[in-house]
């Protein structure tokens, strides 16, 4: 959150043409949609969500120090005549009116971000890299759809440099209005992959999907593709059909722009040569993974055609460290020595799956060390789902993993595709598999956990965390 305040009351009310009850403070600090975090100043949004309707919580807001509380008029009168009030028709509507106000008063250059692999990823990489270079804001967590996005442009500073926004969809049609708020001068798609085939026809379909992006990039702006990938070229023709004429790619593809020459991959960091749009860079990224390399030239990339330094850009990509659920590695203690843990319980598909398999195979393990991938369902498959789920044994054959642990209905398809000495251990569920796997650990593992967000693979990162302790923990534990 910046310094300054972020809005005037008076500002917000006209920018969600609201009606004003209560004496409402000049400055607001932020915007919170949750009174868990929300901090004194701050202006709650009382929104519906799937579960619960923000409005039950606006006392609790006001109580806790809010600046103000956003309401629909519906249930305005079921709070005090002098309760602090911006009331609107509706608030999702509202926010998203804010959104629009708030983009239109920025100056600075922004970026989104959309793909079927490693959008946060990436949009992270970009806040590292770019935040060395001035005021920048981005997407807090993964908040890439219907209200995530309103949200973080309403949070943007009007003085920020650089803003960058991750924008996601499952269906046709999301990120049309989406992008349309954002008005990206850079528009990044990591790449397209068969990922919520539930909801589309096939490949083709997602791409479509996908380059809705294009729609918002504003007139002289750019878009960065995956050239490896293949639907680039459909990518590009849809692009030029827009009228964007700056098309830079990214890959090992020799016409790419933003061409990977070389790279070394080891255990946590990878060693890049790569030229990007013209000039040769080489680095280091603070992240293991061809993939991570693959995206940190669409990285660099996007912070040129931004106004960024490519040299300062591409020496921060040393420090760069995986967000939470993807990718974070922990020691952990166990009897007889230590474990690696790699926490990739966020969310998963077939390409983030082999992604994460090769990652675990390069994993640097003991003497008596295995590599176990703990696996969970990966949901929104549709009818490809049995193969997808049993296609993932070419990827463990590959990188030489040890053992695997599946659970859910659908990694059954996998578990039943294994050869027997892989085999692990098999549950219906994440806390069913726990007390397998806790048992079967020992000292020189390295254990990566990955499954789709509902798959609750983070019950398990949780359950070893209890069990076996990190050094940190343990030296928190002594003082």
């Amino acid at each position: 959150m910046s310094a300054e305040p972020l809005w005037t009351s008076a500002a917000m009310q006209a920018a969600m043409r609201a009606e004003a009850r209560g004496a409402l403070p000049e400055l607001v600090t932020g915007i919170s949609i949750d009174t868990r975090t929300l901090a004194p100043g701050e202006a709650y949004f009382a929104i519906k969500g799937a579960v619960h309707d923000g409005h039950a919580f606006v006392e609790a807001a006001l109580n806790a120090g809010a600046a103000v509380a956003v309401v629909e008029t519906a249930q305005a009168d079921k709070f005090a005549p002098d309760a602090r009030l911006l009331i609107v028709d509706d608030v999702l509507a509202g926010l998203v009116d804010l959104g629009r106000a708030s983009r239109a008063r920025l100056e600075g250059q922004v970026i989104a971000v959309t793909g079927s692999v490693g959008k946060t990823s990436t949009k992270e990489a970009l806040l590292h890299v770019l935040s060395a270079q001035g005021q920048t804001h981005a997407s807090a967590a993964s908040f890439n759809n219907h209200w995530g996005v309103p949200l973080s442009v309403a949070r943007c500073p009007a003085n920020a440099r650089f803003a960058v926004f991750e924008i996601g969809m499952n269906h046709a049609g999301e990120i049309t209005p989406l992008v349309k708020m954002v008005r990206p001068h850079v528009a990044i798609i990591t790449t397209v992959e068969p990922v919520h085939l539930e909801f589309f026809s096939g490949i083709e379909a997602i791409a479509d999907a996908k380059a809705e992006i294009f729609a918002g990039v504003v007139p002289g702006g750019a878009v960065v593709l995956n050239r490896d990938n293949s639907q680039f070229e459909r990518l590009a023709s849809r692009a030029k059909e827009l009228k964007i004429s700056r098309i830079v790619s990214f890959g090992e593809n020799k016409k790419a722009e933003a061409r990977l020459i070389d790279i070394a991959l080891h255990a946590t960091c990878s060693a890049v040569h790569a030229e990007i749009l013209k000039s040769e860079v080489t680095y280091k990224l603070g992240m293991p993974g061809r993939h991570m390399a693959m995206n940190s030239l669409a990285v660099l990339a996007a912070s040129s055609l931004a106004g960024a330094d490519l040299a300062l850009a591409s020496l921060s990509l040393s420090q760069l460290a995986p967000a939470a659920g993807r990718g974070v590695r922990q020691t952990l203690t166990v009897p007889g020595g230590e474990i690696t843990l790699i926490d990739e319980s966020y969310n998963a598909n077939p390409a983030s799956m082999a992604a994460a398999l090769s990652v675990l195979g390069s994993a640097k393990i003991g003497p008596q060390g295995r590599r176990i991938a703990v696996l969970g369902d990966m949901l929104e498959l549709g009818s490809a789902s049995a193969q997808l789920h049993a296609g993932l044994n070419d990827a463990i054959k590959t990188y030489h993993i040890d053992l695997v642990y599946c659970c859910g209905p659908l990694m059954r398809n996998l578990w039943d595709a294994l050869s027997t000495g892989k085999r692990g251990g098999y549950a219906d569920s994440a806390a069913n598999l726990e007390a397998q796997l806790l048992a079967a650990i020992r000292a020189g593992d390295a254990v990566m956990i990955k499954g789709s967000f509902g798959s609750k693979m983070k019950t398990i990162v949780t359950a070893l965390e209890k069990r076996f302790p990190g050094k940190a923990a343990l030296d928190e534990a002594a003082v």
